[in-house]
């Protein structure tokens, strides 16, 4: 009984981050060569139509942990322009979270020579927060006051720039800007009304010359949260193995709160690789903190494809 009532007090404490930000969760994600689930001035960067399907399994072991899954696919249209689109559904114990976003992004080049390019990316956002009480036992945890499904819907906007130059990039994104409409309905009466997340990722892949087979793609990700001003890191360091133009890879994600470096939420080793037009890419985050009793960590699955080459004249979508 008492891992029970622990296992709801800490998906409780999720279910308000959820309903807050209003956004798919973001673990190691990225990582899986998939920098658009980030940002959307990633769009039509490539020569592909580049899919991917991403699953997460958060915290196994405990009952009604959150799952998630996830679509994103991305294109180029014309020279210097690309489209995206990104789908999630979340489902953390009794809440359930669906999204959609579609993004459009513009590449500019600055120096065709010393490839620097600049690029402006926008999204619009969609998503609906549910707590599902069809499922509630009212005889374990009575509760007159609940009576019917409660659910709000959430209309909202990225922007993002990203910089690139040569093998180092830098990208800046604000997430859901617009604020919360305050006739919507709430779940809390100290619930925030601003959604907006700030996120910066930049890093730089490292190899010793042209004809190298091994790159070192050293990153990180930091990321504010304007509702209640917390605020956390990632460093990341990645090894690239190439053989033509497949590549294996391996490398470490280390994720900690801002006001506790020492004290990581999470290290997570990566592994994956690209074979022909098949990607595939997996994490397993091993939990730090006081969850490590009642769960043995956490499963990020990425598999994708990418279709459809189409070679551009302009290298800023390469």
């Amino acid at each position: 009984m008492c891992s029970r009532l622990l296992a709801l007090v800490l998906l409780i404490n999720t279910f308000s981050l959820s309903g807050q930000e209003l956004n798919s969760p973001q673990l190691s994600q990225y990582l899986a060569d998939n920098p658009f689930v980030l940002s959307p001035t990633y769009a039509g960067i490539g020569d592909h139509v580049k899919i991917r399907m991403n699953g997460l399994a958060q915290w196994v072991g405990i009952k009604d942990a959150p799952r998630t899954q996830s679509l994103a696919a991305d294109m180029r249209i014309g020279e210097k322009s690309g489209v995206g689109i990104f789908f999630y559904n979340d489902k953390n114990g009794y809440t359930k979270q669906q999204g959609a976003r579609v993004s459009f992004a513009h590449h500019l080049t600055l120096d065709r020579y010393d490839d620097e390019f600049l690029s402006f990316g926008i999204s619009y956002n969609f998503n609906q927060f549910r707590i599902d009480t069809n499922e509630f036992d009212l005889l374990e945890f009575p509760d007159n006051g609940v009576v019917n499904n409660r659910q709000t819907t959430n209309h909202n906007f990225d922007v993002g720039l990203l910089y690139r130059f040569d093998k180092f990039y830098l990208a800046a994104n604000a997430s859901n800007i617009l604020e919360k409409d305050p006739q919507s309905l709430t779940f809390d009466v100290d619930e925030p009304n601003e959604l907006r997340n700030y996120y910066v990722y930049t890093g730089y892949r490292y190899t010793k010359n042209k004809n190298s087979k091994v790159e070192i793609e050293p990153s990180l990700l930091f990321k504010i949260f304007e509702s209640d001003g917390r605020s956390e890191t990632d460093l990341n360091l990645k090894f690239r193995f190439y053989d033509f133009e497949d590549y294996y890879y391996a490398g470490i994600n280390y994720r900690f709160l801002n006001d506790q470096i020492g004290d990581p939420l999470y290290i997570s080793p990566i592994v994956g690789f690209k074979k022909s037009n098949f990607y595939f890419g997996y994490s397993y985050q091993i939990i730090l903190n006081e969850i490590l009793g009642y769960s043995t960590g956490t499963h990020v699955l990425t598999l994708g494809v990418d279709l459809f080459q189409g070679i551009s004249n302009c290298r800023c979508t390469y």
